[in-house]
């Protein structure tokens, strides 16, 4: 079987679609290049990412997919599992080998598994979405780490330019290294070589790099948080399901809890 080999990107993975219908090898296998490990039965084929190829494939793909399938076809694509893209190829394949509407039929083992990684994708977009908290800098910069299962910074870019349009902030992601800064005009990512990581929850930057006034805000969050709980209706199980604990580090209302 032959081995496609690619960087990782969507473009390198269009890329890939493109040189499958050019030298048409039979069935291959998708293998990011971060995780090949060579095999004596295999053979491998490295995917060099060309944006003229993958631009004439993502507009073939658009001219067969409706506008809500691009969307969630591009959405699943940045769940950025390994073994996912295989699935993610072939339902490519699918779509570009059967009739438009293709897309609908749910039978198709690869297309499922597109519609649930994208239910899930968006799951965890919603969820930063409700979970990013900012710590202000001394220089006036708002900052909020992030650690999310999936690569969901393109998706949330609108919503946090939208929702926090008078300040200046960074939201990073820490697994990624890479953010996004708006300068109260703009989005443009970033990326820096050190960044410090939350030890207890709210507490990811050091003392001297925030505003003065930024414990103090807080201590009226928590406050806020603790005058609104209704202890005889403490549901911790419910409340895990809602707000796992793998996001509470960057939460300045569970500060000092487990």
């Amino acid at each position: 079987m032959t081995v496609y080999i690619f960087d990782g990107s969507f473009e390198g993975f269009l890329t890939a679609l493109f040189e499958f219908y050019e030298r048409k090898p039979g069935r291959i296998q998708l293998v990011l290049q971060s995780h090949f490990q060579p095999g004596l039965l295999e053979e491998p084929f490295e995917v060099i990412t060309d944006p003229a190829k993958s631009t004439r494939v993502w507009k073939g793909l658009q001219a067969k997919l409706s506008p809500d399938w691009q969307k969630r076809f591009y959405t699943a694509f940045l769940s950025e599992v390994p073994d996912f893209f295989q699935h993610l190829f072939e339902a490519a394949c699918y779509i570009f080998d059967h009739a438009k509407g293709a897309e609908h039929n749910y039978g198709n083992p690869a297309l499922l598994a597109v519609a649930q990684m994208d239910r899930s994708v968006h799951r965890e977009k919603h969820r930063m979405e409700a979970f990013i908290r900012f710590q202000e800098t001394a220089d006036g910069i708002f900052y909020a780490p992030i650690e999310p299962d999936y690569n969901v910074l393109p998706l949330i870019s609108r919503f946090c330019k939208n929702r926090y349009a008078d300040q200046q902030w960074i939201i990073y992601d820490l697994k990624r290294k890479y953010g996004l800064f708006y300068d109260l005009q703009t989005v443009a990512e970033v990326s820096f070589e050190m960044i410090p990581e939350a030890k207890t929850a709210g507490t990811y930057l050091p003392e001297q790099l925030l505003d003065s006034q930024e414990h103090l805000y807080a201590l009226l969050w928590n406050d806020y948080f603790k005058s609104t709980n209704i202890p005889a209706r403490k549901n911790m199980k419910l409340h895990i399901q809602h707000v796992p604990k793998r996001y509470w580090k960057y939460l300045t209302e569970k500060k000092g809890k487990n």
